[in-house]
């Protein structure tokens, strides 16, 4: 544990602005000279006690609740103080100064008097103290802060169980099946010399095979997860006047970008997020995709292909009534060919025809599907359309919220797993390499739960956190 985490912290827990309620927290080793010094009183654990709060002057700021959770009983693990006042910014920010005060005065207690310096929280460090204390582990932990940011139900739901702590059993399954196999397979390395053939006889491959099964599961809950945390981000290219401002207002439920016959009305990318099945879609609309003679035109569409460059699948919009037009065809052909090959060659580009409420020409080429963005028909299909993109497929008994992280752990794992196979398979595998492959999959599983974790990963994962969490 650093230095710096011996320390007593303090910071205002809720958001900035007026409310009807404010939270100041502080948390620390001991605090019970902390508490004398503010209220010259003791205060019951975990009761809120109603009394006022003054200043060095002894003038009330306000008048609240104070609520005092001894160690280990809190959420940090050590001592913890609430004060809830009234959520003015102006009267947190006294009650602050009045804790900061107080902690860098000799007390009026000899115990006081040892009272190390109070200082301000980092972001995420209360929730970094909980983990270091084990309170929570390092998946649990992220939890917190993916729920604060949740932008969907299915996301904060998702979240919840993450915190709960179903996506960490899940692993700590899979670490335990890990450590059986791994002691059946140092038994043959410790007494190479008994005609007992351990692994055999312990079904050691059936085992393994149903890890790897295990493991598979998990990885597809925590990819789902991932998505609900992450969202898609959609591009809506094509030809202008193909209808990709109405279309992401038909999407997006608003008036977000501007629409009128006038081919190249849109000159910069409009952004909208929707929600299809609780899933975030981040939907770009970008400038018509053409030679433009004029400056900003030019620099609109150079900002549209950047932006295809970026996305995770482009939604390619093709006019239904100029369908027949061979320079329209040939031009929108063109685009095609200019699209990044490997959102192509991962089918994450989707063909898409509108305008259907204004063409006698009903046919689709096959892979693409119709719409009018005008009526609305056929965005159902889209929606569905764009979720299989996304590879989104719902789970009976939920997903887990994930980080790219936990994905690439989940995957070394795996990885790991799989050699693991290939060299129980093959009986002139070498043990020693087989136990290490197991032991290279149990230590990918640990950093998930953060137990060999790094300061600078954890100093990067709490960073992000609010301060007051």
């Amino acid at each position: 544990m650093l230095p710096r985490h011996q320390d007593p912290i303090v910071a205002i827990a809720t958001a900035n602005g007026r409310g009807a309620v404010g939270i100041l927290r502080v948390s620390g080793a001991d605090l019970t000279a902390l508490i004398d010094g503010l209220f010259a009183r003791a205060l019951l654990p975990r009761h809120a006690t109603y009394l006022p709060f003054t200043d060095a002057a002894g003038e009330p700021i306000d008048q609240g609740l104070a609520i005092y959770f001894p160690a280990p009983n809190s959420y940090t693990g050590e001592d913890v103080l609430e004060l809830q006042a009234h959520g003015g910014p102006v009267v947190l920010q006294l009650l602050l100064t009045n804790c900061l005060r107080v902690a860098g005065e000799p007390g009026r207690t000899p115990d006081s008097a040892r009272l190390p310096r109070l200082r301000l929280a980092q972001p995420g460090e209360f929730t970094e103290r909980a983990f270091l204390n084990d309170k929570i582990d390092l998946a649990q932990a992220e939890a917190v802060s993916d729920l604060i940011e949740a932008s969907t139900e299915a996301a904060a739901r998702s979240a919840g169980r993450s915190l709960h702590g179903d996506f960490s059993e899940q692993i700590l399954v899979l670490r335990d099946g890990l450590v059986d196999l791994r002691i059946l397979v140092e038994a043959t390395l410790d007494f190479p010399e008994e005609d007992i053939d351990f692994l055999d006889q312990a079904n050691a491959r059936g085992r393994l095979q149903q890890l790897a099964q295990q493991l598979r599961v998990v990885a597809d809950r925590a990819r789902q997860g991932a998505l609900l945390r992450e969202g898609m981000t959609v591009v809506l290219a094509g030809q202008p006047n193909a209808g990709k401002s109405s279309l992401l207002n038909a999407l997006a439920g608003a008036e977000l970008a501007i629409v009128t016959p006038i081919a190249g009305t849109t000159r910069d990318a409009v952004t909208g997020t929707v929600q299809i099945e609780g899933v975030p879609v981040h939907v770009i609309d970008t400038a018509g995709l053409r030679d433009a003679d004029d400056e900003v035109e030019r620099v609109g569409v150079a900002r549209s292909w950047q932006q295809i460059e970026r996305a995770d699948a482009v939604v390619f919009l093709h006019d239904l009534t100029r369908w027949a037009d061979p320079v329209y065809v040939q031009a929108d052909a063109r685009i095609e060919g200019r699209l990044p090959a490997t959102l192509v060659r991962t089918g994450r580009v989707l063909h898409v025809y509108n305008k259907r409420d204004l063409s006698s020409d009903e046919r689709v080429p096959v892979g693409g599907l119709s719409l009018s963005a005008r009526t609305g028909d056929g965005l159902g299909e889209l929606r569905t359309a764009l979720l299989r993109l996304a590879g989104w497929q719902a789970h009976a008994e939920g997903v887990f919220i994930a980080r790219a992280r936990h994905l690439h752990a989940l995957q070394e794992a795996a990885d790991h797993v799989q050699r693991a196979q290939a060299l129980l398979s093959d009986h002139r595998g070498a043990q020693d390499l087989l136990a290490e492959e197991l032991r290279s999959a149990h230590d990918a599983l640990s950093q998930i739960l953060g137990v060999y974790s790094s300061d600078e990963l954890l100093g990067e994962i709490f960073s992000r956190f609010c301060i007051g969490k």
